[in-house]
């Protein structure tokens, strides 16, 4: 395979890896809002829901230790002597698409309901909401980099014969007030629902409780990275909730590792 055609072929692969995930994505949203698609979150039980909540849980730990430990340098390191490390990148996100769909796939709704807003004003207070959360998410991924983060830059520099660099710290909008903006979009996307059936509400416990976790070696890896910049910007900055630390306006902030 000469140059060109391998460039070109790499190039290919992460643009497939890139609408995977977008197509996955869509999925997604409709998969948590109930909304046009075959199968959501909800639906007619077809077992106990013992068994039902051990597969459930089985369906998040698959999901948590891919999104987690592929995005982990040591495992990076060891991967890219497998794949070819301009492609790194759009791998995860195809092996994340993976993942989501088992998840769509072998999904067990649990029936029960905590609530059910039927008032018209409430639900569209609730539908804004969920859809908030999402577009929060995609604009998150913007103010980092958005094709960086999905594999589609480190594949485009590699098709153009240039090295990739890994971003640098900067200042985007969002990340002066909060440290992880994109988990406040998931957190809004998963919990904002006018039917919140015990289904819905097990994934919703399940899944925060992973990103609380998840985000602890998400910043260790950041300070190993980025060093007394991340530190610094983690003491000033609060995680979630803005304003409830004295942010320093000349401190750095950074992108994050995963969707």
């Amino acid at each position: 395979m000469n140059s060109l055609t391998k460039r070109s072929a790499y190039m290919m692969y992460g643009i497939f890896c890139y609408m995977a995930f977008f197509v996955t994505f869509i999925y997604l949203i409709g998969f948590l809002g109930n909304i046009m698609v075959p199968k959501s979150i909800d639906g007619t039980p077809k077992m106990d829901i013992g068994p039902a909540l051990l597969i459930n849980f089985a369906l998040i730990m698959i999901f948590a230790m891919q999104h987690s430990v592929m995005a982990r340098p040591g495992f990076k390191e060891w991967w890219t002597r497998i794949v070819p490390k301009p492609l790194e990148r759009a791998t995860y996100c195809l092996a994340t698409s993976v993942a989501l769909v088992m998840l769509f796939a072998f999904w067990q709704p649990m029936g029960g309901m905590v609530w059910n807003a039927t008032d018209p004003v409430a639900r569209g207070i609730l539908y804004a909401l969920f859809a908030m959360g999402w577009v929060i998410i995609f604009a998150a991924t913007c103010m980092i980099n958005h094709f960086d983060l999905f594999g589609l830059r480190q594949a485009w520099l590699y098709f153009r014969g240039r090295e990739y660099t890994p971003l640098k710290l900067d200042t985007p909008v969002a990340y002066k007030f909060v440290r992880h903006p994109l988990y406040i979009g998931w957190f809004t996307a998963i919990w904002a629902t006018p039917t919140m059936s015990v289904t819905h509400l097990a994934f919703a416990i399940m899944t925060t409780v992973y990103i609380l976790i998840a985000v602890q070696f998400e910043e260790r890896d950041l300070i190993l990275e980025h060093g007394d910049d991340y530190v610094e910007y983690r003491r000033t900055t609060p995680a979630f909730i803005p304003f409830t630390k004295r942010a320093d306006r000349t401190t750095m902030t950074t992108e994050t590792n995963q969707a």
